[in-house]
């Protein structure tokens, strides 16, 4: 087996955009060597680059750095690739007016979940998240949809590199238990997260059918006084049915 090409400058570049990315005040270069255990002279060297070409951009007065314009392009044309937006956004309109509850479209990105679009609920109480938000992958039921599509040996694998997080009281972290739960959402091609992520909230998700290099899904999400549990199995059938919907308008799609 070939060996992966290792670019270590090409990783911490990307860690200190990143690191810089979650910053709501900017980061100055003592900051991030040190919550990335990078040399400041290298963080130095890496931020004066992608200064340079417009990556990232800095305060004259406090020297921190903040996100730049060109990242911003970059992230703008990459979302605007996701055509299958356009196709699944009036079947999540519907899912929502169906379920009343908040609904998400998301895209697996290696170890994690990227929001990518979302109808929120019309209740006065509801859950949101800004698009372009990133989730842990083993986060709820998005974690059983995008590990299902893995073969069992495969799964087993990924969990022992990647062991799961105790989020809350009743998240799954018993590895048996994870897979066997992922052999039920194979068979019904749908997961159910029963506060597994977040107290007292509660999710259904479906996957779509792979679109090129993205894997995407759908998630209904509410809390748990509105999404009890007489209302779980018609929100799963209405999920399941929504992302069937989603596959046929995309295999129709030139």
């Amino acid at each position: 087996m070939t060996k992966p090409y290792q670019a270590p400058i090409v990783k911490k570049a990307f860690l200190i955009l990143k690191v810089i990315s979650t910053s709501g005040k900017g980061l100055g270069i003592s900051e991030i060597s040190a919550r990335l255990d990078i040399s400041k002279s290298t963080v130095h060297g890496i931020a004066a680059a992608l200064e340079d070409q417009g990556a990232i951009i800095r305060d004259p007065s406090s020297k921190r750095f903040t996100i730049g314009a060109t990242l911003m392009e970059l992230g703008k044309a990459a979302y605007e690739r996701m055509d299958f937006k356009r196709a699944a956004r009036p079947i999540m309109e519907h899912l929502m007016e169906q379920c009343r509850e908040s609904v998400f479209l998301g895209v697996r990105n290696k170890d994690s979940v990227t929001i990518i679009d979302i109808v929120e609920s019309r209740k006065d109480f509801k859950i949101s998240s800004p698009i372009g938000t990133s989730l842990p992958l083993l986060a709820g039921a998005m974690g059983k949809i995008f590990l299902s599509a893995l073969s069992p040996k495969d799964a087993r694998a990924y969990l022992m590199k990647n062991p799961l997080t105790r989020f809350t009281p009743k998240s799954i972290t018993d590895p048996d238990i994870y897979l066997k739960a992922l052999e039920t959402v194979r068979q019904t091609g749908i997961a159910f997260d029963d506060e597994e992520y977040i107290a007292g909230v509660r999710a259904v998700a479906a996957p779509i059918h792979p679109h090129g290099a993205y894997f995407p899904a759908i998630w209904v999400v509410g809390f748990k006084a509105g999404m009890e549990d007489e209302q779980i199995p018609a929100i799963m059938d209405q999920t399941r049915a929504a992302a069937k919907k989603i596959n046929e308008n995309l295999a129709e799609t030139p």
